[in-house]
């Protein structure tokens, strides 16, 4: 049986289940086992690595981590059937210490999904957790949409969980409807009122529809939760779920008023922040708390002249508590290798030979072009240098005519497959333009789902890293890149995710794509 000290409450991370779920954050297999790594090196106690049934892909995703996991209990999710949870128990029961995960919708508006009476949904509870009991010692039980349950309904069947053998009950707001007092109250009542409940563990899984979820958790944590559910960045669906960087840092800034305990180092919390806002394409809003690129910074003159005399003046955390450098200029054109890596490695990045020299490289190009180079354009160097990429598509030469009367012109040279392939095509715009020229000299049906440009740091200077996500036949690839130049960046982006593409492809045995060329005029 699961069991935590009274002042110990256990991070649940689901960023590789309901963080995935948020449309268009699909990430590949390869970054799922490199997200799971960084969660279970950092402490999280479990890990939803994802929905087994759901595709051969996350169950394939799943088993993986639940056979590389060192630390973390490794958990999927299943539906109230037999199949689910079978399927579930084949992907985990490799882990060190595996979970199943089960749920059903409780509500009037959930039950009628499945067409349910009460007594029917309680049958098949019941049986579900048993058949999930039989299979592993470790079962998690969700009433989904709680918050929404008559409250009778809802203490009937959280009982019949627990006398079926689930050993964390898990009390989801899946909507994100409830508020603070509510979400305490209720695990404070259930933890009261129903038989057996202090011997399992209860769990809160917030959603931010109303900017809450972090509110709601910390409260049901006070009302008798010792579990919270959560993800990085809080990706998920619609506004999100209750960030793990926020319900962790809060529980460690204000330990006077809550407490309560974590196992997660505090210090790797800025890397994966920045790595799951790379292999999921949802960057970071500058004003996020705790991993936002304003949470530490100061303009104000009042706010500046504070923190010179007392940081603790505008600063309740120390940038180096979530793993942020207090110090950023440090690096610059005459830096060598050895100072580059171990920059890198204070910002979270261990890199092989080849990695290191193909960053190497592009630092020094970036160095010559850009007066200051930042610990943020690092990252977006190394981000870029951290993928599954083939390199049978390389960009060797771009010049885009941009004009205000008619169409603008990109002339592109590319190596595909060591030959070189050059043409020109017009667009509407520079970007729009480039992408044709690409897809002339690599035709292929990958359709564009989602553009984005963010800068890197201040100034006309600034890098610009160019995020694209690209779908084709199912097979849905990010690809990234930084630059000065803004279309130069998404160019190599745009070829990033097609070289991605073309792994793909092979692993999943397809054929070779037919490249049709334009000789070099």
């Amino acid at each position: 049986m699961t069991q935590t000290p009274k002042d110990r409450v256990l991070i649940f991370d689901t960023t590789l289940r309901d963080g995935e779920q948020s449309p268009g954050a699909t990430m590949a297999h390869e970054e799922k086992l490199e997200i799971a790594q960084l969660l279970d090196e950092m402490g999280v106690d479990i890990i939803e690595a994802g929905f087994p049934i759901a595709s051969e892909g996350d169950f394939r995703a799943v088993s993986e981590i639940a056979k590389n996991a060192k630390n973390a209990t490794i958990c999927g999710l299943a539906r109230a059937n037999i199949q689910d949870i079978d399927r579930c128990w084949e992907a985990v029961k490799h882990a060190r210490s595996p979970r199943i995960h089960t749920f059903i919708g409780t509500s009037p508006l959930h039950r009628a999904i499945p067409n349910l009476t009460q007594d029917e949904m309680a049958e098949r509870i019941h049986e579900t957790v048993t058949h999930a009991r039989n299979l592993c010692d470790n079962v998690q039980w969700s009433p989904m949409d709680a918050t929404r349950t008559e409250w009778d309904y809802l203490a009937r069947v959280v009982e019949i969980a627990i006398k079926a053998g689930a050993t964390t009950i898990n009390i989801p707001d899946t909507v994100g409807y409830t508020a603070p007092v509510e979400s305490a109250e209720l695990i404070r009542r259930l933890i009261e009122t129903v038989p057996g409940a202090d011997e399992v563990v209860f769990s809160t899984h917030c959603h931010n529809d109303l900017g809450l979820a972090t509110a709601n958790s910390l409260a049901a944590v006070a009302g008798g939760a010792r579990q919270i559910e959560c993800t990085i960045n809080g990706l998920g669906e619609r506004a999100g779920n209750t960030a793990l960087e926020e319900v962790v840092m809060a529980l460690r800034v204000r330990g006077d008023i809550m407490p309560y305990e974590t196992g997660i180092d505090t210090r790797k919390i800025m890397h994966i922040s920045r790595r799951v806002a790379a292999v999921s394409g949802f960057p970071v809003q500058f004003n996020k708390a705790v991993v936002g690129r304003n949470a530490f910074a100061h303009e104000s003159g009042i706010h500046q002249d504070g923190m010179l005399k007392n940081a603790e003046t505008f600063e309740i955390m120390r940038p180096e508590d979530v793993g942020l450098a207090a110090t950023s200029l440090v690096m610059g054109k005459h830096s060598g290798r050895a100072a580059l890596r171990a920059k890198l490695r204070d910002l979270g990045y261990e890199l092989a030979g080849n990695q290191l020299n193909d960053i190497f490289v592009r630092f020094k190009d970036l160095a010559d072009r850009k007066k200051e180079v930042y610990d943020d354009d690092l990252v977006a160097l190394a981000n870029a240098g951290l993928d599954d990429a083939s390199d049978r598509l390389q960009i060797r030469h771009l010049r885009v005519v941009c004009g205000t009367d008619g169409p603008q012109t990109a002339t592109l040279t590319m190596e595909i497959d060591g030959r070189e392939v050059s043409t020109e095509a017009t667009g509407d715009g520079p970007v729009d333009a480039t992408f044709n020229a690409v897809k002339a000299l690599f035709p292929h049906d990958a359709r564009l789902q989602l553009y984005q440009v963010a800068a890197v740091t201040e100034g006309t200077d600034a890098q610009a890293t160019v995020s694209v996500r690209m779908e084709e036949a199912g097979r849905i690839v990010t690809g990234q890149s930084a630059d000065t130049d803004t279309v130069l960046a998404s160019a190599r982006a745009y070829v990033h995710a097609l070289n991605r593409l073309l792994v793909r492809r092979e692993r999943a045995g397809a054929d070779a794509p037919e490249v049709s060329y334009k000789d070099v005029s």
